[in-house]
């Protein structure tokens, strides 16, 4: 009893009665509104209804009278040669079968003379029939058939043009159901000789004309003029009874004896029938067909028409059954739910406050004092990071040893607390491996070994890039590990040529290619994470790399670049949420040394005999930058390439992986070349020449290739300083 009333004393939980309230006033108006919109989809529904109906009844009819037109076309085609061949009785036969063959709705026809005309051939009917494919040719002057006390005779005659007849039975033709439309043919005289016929069967116009699909269950009939059924719901009926035994059979019903009054009067409407004994009611539209005397009705069940809508009508109403129960539910857990969303609200100020203690701990693994190398001057630096939530996975880290920044930058898929645990990792694993390793490639797969040794099933991976650049020099290698490629500022901005190769976790044997350039003075590099350029916008627009080249396009200081970046960022998505962490890291390269600047080249290859062939192309740059003739290329080529070989050959122990660094310098009258390695001391230019003059097999071992370089190069040199063989090649051009 207490909780209840510190329930009902509670501001919170009367404004929740308030909202309750509102909630079952709201399932009111829209109990209302549900039945007002059927009651208006009923009638949408019955409107529907009538247009299908009247859709089908002209259609319908426009396809009977396509029939109806070509049967009298085919009188009309033929009378002229009917009236023709009357000299000649004969030749009839010809007229119904060219009747019959050129006219596809013409099951059977005749001339029938009248009785009399011919003298010496009282009756005469040549009758004319397709049976399986072949054309049959009778007659109809039999005792048996006696054609002129038959309706399609007499009545045309009576009536003196065109008739159809009622449907029948033929017996003597084809021995279907069928109408016939009969003219009288008139001599040259103006005198009735003949009758001329166009047999067609109800069977193939039934087929012709179609079924009624608009519902299911309802169906066409069409009714003669005098209110026998010609075509119904059932092929096997037709001709079986009228409509006028229908009106018989159905006494209950008043309307049944106008409907057929009007059908009979070729008179068009609609008219509702009820069949007590069914238990069913449905709706009959009915209209003439032109120039036959017949009628057409469709007739629709309304249980069909209205059967969507009664079953919406329920489905509401179970929808509004189980709204209320569920307001019901809702009214009796809402003072347990109090509590528990008191309990619930302890509990997510708790978790807040640790993912803030979690983001200022991850904020503490990287690099925040900026700048952060305010003793030098040749290096400008800024990074930051937004995470998209309280903890983000992007990542950026960098410091100094030997004179060589090392930094990276890498964005880890997911976010959340998963992602950021996979970015302290990987930042941890970058500064233990770089430590003792300061190529790219090497801690770039030395880390993603380490990640492939963890346990990881989450599936997660990271976008990295790593850089070692030698601030003495401006020599970076740079290896990159399926992130974006960075920006790179020389004298216009470009992306850096980046070797994709695959993200870190997702193959632990990967071995990364590694690529290097010089920067000179004022060159910079902008990296960031893919949250920059897929910013979006509430139009789902991307902020995208020309976006970004524009904002830094304008010379700045690092921090200001970042600070720039974000706002122009800000500005772009407007009030949209932010979808992805937000890293970026600029560094600009200060440092001006003439001897660099004068560098033309710089190749680094291993201490393996198949990189010699990297060597060509680095010459052959220089040459061409130099003019040099193909002579001079290739006489180079030849040095350097003895001199390279004999440090990959020699100047390792098996099995351990070297270094040769070749240093090109292009002077206003030389090139100069200089090779280091960390190998085992040995002076080239202390051995003697080789004797040429000496056989082959009397010459000892070595000593040749020495011998080439002093004889192409001008000034050969030799040192050996800082653990380092330095060996020094000049041409003079």
């Amino acid at each position: 009893m207490k909780k209840i009333i510190e329930f009902f004393k509670d501001e919170r939980m009367r404004d929740t009665w308030s909202r309750i309230a509102l909630v079952v006033l709201a399932a009111i108006i829209l109990e209302a509104t549900s039945f007002m919109q059927l009651r208006f989809l009923a009638r949408s529904t019955h409107r529907e209804a009538m247009l299908k109906a009247e859709n089908v009844l002209s259609t319908t009819r426009y396809e009977i009278m396509e029939v109806v037109e070509e049967a009298e076309q085919a009188i009309r085609d033929n009378m002229w040669i009917a009236q023709w061949c009357l000299d000649n009785p004969d030749s009839l036969k010809n007229v119904t079968s060219r009747i019959v063959e050129e006219h596809t709705a013409v099951v059977g026809s005749t001339v029938a003379l009248v009785p009399g005309y011919n003298k010496n051939l009282p009756f005469f009917a040549p009758y004319s029939y397709i049976r399986d494919g072949e054309m049959v040719h009778t007659s109809l002057a039999t005792e048996k058939y006696n054609y002129p006390a038959h309706e399609w005779f007499i009545e045309p005659l009576e009536v003196g043009m065109g008739y159809w007849s009622e449907p029948y039975l033929d017996t003597n033709g084809g021995n279907i159901k069928m109408t016939t439309y009969s003219r009288p043919v008139l001599d040259p005289k103006g005198t009735t000789a003949a009758v001329i016929t166009a047999d067609v069967s109800l069977e193939w116009l039934c087929n012709h004309v179609g079924r009624v699909d608009i519902y299911p269950n309802a169906y066409s009939i069409l009714v003669s003029r005098k209110g026998k059924v010609m075509m119904g719901p059932i092929d096997s009926l037709a001709m079986q009874f009228s409509v006028q035994e229908m009106a018989e059979m159905m006494k209950d019903e008043p309307a049944l004896p106008k409907l057929v009054d009007d059908m009979l009067s070729g008179k068009r409407g609609s008219v509702v029938i009820h069949s007590p004994q069914q238990g069913s009611t449905s709706t009959i539209y009915y209209a003439p067909v032109p120039r036959t005397g017949w009628s057409m009705a469709v007739i629709i069940p309304e249980k069909e028409v209205f059967k969507e809508v009664r079953r919406m009508g329920f489905l509401c109403t179970l929808l509004q059954i189980l709204g209320i129960l569920m307001l019901i539910f809702i009214l009796l857990s809402v003072a347990r739910s109090w509590t528990e969303y008191q309990k619930t609200k302890d509990v997510e100020i708790h978790l807040e406050r640790e993912l803030e203690i979690g983001r200022e701990i991850q904020m503490s693994m990287v690099p925040k004092v900026f700048p952060p190398f305010p003793e030098r001057n040749d290096i400008d630096m800024a990074a930051t990071i937004v995470p998209a939530k309280m903890v983000g996975g992007d990542l950026y880290d960098f410091y100094i040893r030997d004179e060589k920044l090392i930094f990276c930058i890498g964005d880890v898929s997911g976010k959340g607390v998963p992602a950021s645990l996979l970015m302290a990792v990987t930042r941890s694993l970058f500064r233990n491996i770089s430590a003792q390793e300061d190529s790219p490639a090497k801690i770039v797969e030395g880390i993603n070994r380490s990640m492939d040794e963890m346990d990881d099933e989450t599936g997660m991976f990271v976008t990295f890039f790593c850089g070692v650049l030698d601030l003495h020099t401006g020599h970076l290698r740079y290896c990159n590990a399926g992130h974006n490629a960075p920006l790179l500022f020389t004298d216009h901005i470009q992306l850096l040529d980046v070797v994709p190769n695959l993200p870190l976790g997702i193959e632990g044997s990967m071995v990364y290619q590694e690529q290097q350039i010089n920067l000179l003075l004022d060159d910079a590099l902008y990296l960031y994470t893919d949250g920059i350029s897929e910013a979006e916008n509430p139009r789902q627009e991307l902020f995208g790399i020309e976006r970004m080249e524009k904002v830094l396009s304008e010379r700045r200081t690092a921090m200001e670049h970042l600070e720039a970046m974000k706002a122009a960022i800000d500005d772009f998505v407007e009030d949209a949420p932010q979808s992805d962490d937000i890293t970026m890291l600029f560094i600009h390269y200060l440092n001006n040394n003439t001897q660099i600047n004068n560098m033309a080249r710089h190749l680094i290859l291993h201490n393996d005999i198949q990189q010699i062939p990297q060597l060509a192309e680095f010459v052959e740059t220089i040459a061409e930058d130099k003019n040099l003739d193909q002579a001079t290329a290739m006489s180079l080529n030849l040095a350097l390439e003895e001199a390279v070989t004999n440090v990959i050959l020699y100047a390792y122990p098996d099995g351990i992986d070297g270094l040769v660094d070749i240093e090109a310098y292009i002077r206003p009258d030389c090139l100069e070349f200089i090779l280091s390695d960390n190998g085992k001391p040995f002076d080239p230019t202390a051995a003697p020449d080789a004797d040429i003059t000496l056989g082959v097999n009397e010459r000892s071992i070595g000593g040749l290739g020495i011998y080439l370089v002093r004889n192409i190069m001008d000034t050969v040199s030799y040192r050996y300083e800082n653990g380092k063989n330095i060996l020094t090649m000049i041409k003079k051009i």
